[in-house]
C-alpha cells in the first residue's frame, strides 16, 4: 500500500509542487496539503497519515510546535522536516522536538520520495550537510569519555559515596570496614586522581566522569 503523507507547508507553490512530486511516485498517496499547523491537528484525525512533510516557519503555530504536539499524542507517527533554516537551534529543537529527519529546501524530487521511504522504514533521512551538522552538536554535547585512574572496585565505591556526600564514618558503617581502612583507601583515591582534599576529589570525580550521578 502507499504510504500516506501529509504535508504542511505555507509557501502555495513549495506546497502545490511538493504534493505533485509525491503523487507522481508508486510509494506515496497525498492524504492532505495545508499551509498551517492549525489545519493539519484539526483535520488529523480524518487523514490519518503515516508520514509529514513539516516546514518550519509557519504562520500560528511553528513546525517545532506542531511536530512537538503531533507526537505526544501520536508516537509512532514520523515527521520530517521539510525547511530553509539550516541553523543549530532549529535543526536540535526540531530533532529533540520529535522530528525523524530533516531536509533542506530546495530538495531535488529523488530527495523527497526517499526521505518518506526512509522515514517510514524507521530511518531517519538527512541532508548531507545538516548529518554533519548533528554530528558535530552530537560531539559538543556527548558527556566526557570516562576517565581511568585504576580505582580498584572497593575504591570506586567509596567515592562514590563521598562523591554522594557520606562522611568517612558512614562509608565505614555501609561498607561494614574500619574507619582506619577507610582513611587508607582515601588516601589512595587522592593520590591516583592527583587531589589533595575531599572537594577537589568530588569536582575531578563528576567532571572527568569518574563517577556519574543518577
Amino acid at each position: 500500500m502507499p504510504i500516506a503523507v501529509a504535508i504542511v507547508e505555507d509557501n502555495p507553490d513549495m506546497r502545490l509542487g511538493t504534493a505533485f512530486i509525491l503523487r507522481t511516485s508508486r510509494v506515496c498517496t497525498v492524504v492532505g496539503e495545508y499551509s498551517a499547523a492549525e489545519e493539519l491537528l484539526e483535520a488529523f484525525d480524518k487523514i490519518r497519515p503515516e508520514v509529514i512533510l513539516m516546514d518550519i516557519g509557519l504562520p500560528g503555530i511553528s513546525g517545532i510546535q506542531a511536530i512537538d504536539i503531533l507526537k505526544r499524542d501520536h508516537p509512532r507517527l514520523e515527521i520530517v522536516v521539510l525547511s530553509v533554516f539550516e541553523d543549530d537551534e532549529n535543526v536540535f529543537r526540531a530533532l529533540c522536538a520529535g522530528a525523524s529527519g530533516y531536509i533542506a529546501k530546495p530538495a531535488m524530487p529523488q530527495q523527497l520520495i526517499e526521505a518518506v521511504e526512509q522515514a517510514f522504514g524507521g530511518g531517519t533521512p538527512m541532508s548531507p550537510h545538516i548529518a554533519r551538522k548533528v554530528l558535530t552538536m552530537f560531539k559538543q554535547f556527548a558527556p566526557p569519555p570516562k576517565a581511568d585512574y585504576n580505582l580498584t572496585p572497593r575504591e570506586l565505591e567509596i567515592l562514590d559515596l563521598l562523591v554522594r556526600g557520606e562522611d568517612s564514618a558512614s562509608v565505614a558503617e555501609k561498607l561494614f570496614i574500619s574507619p582506619f581502612t577507610i582513611r587508607a583507601h582515601t588516601r589512595n583515591i587522592y593520590e591516583k586522581l592527583h587531589v589533595h582534599s575531599r572537594s577537589q576529589v568530588v569536582a575531578k570525580a563528576l567532571k572527568e566522569g569518574v563517577i556519574r550521578l543518577r
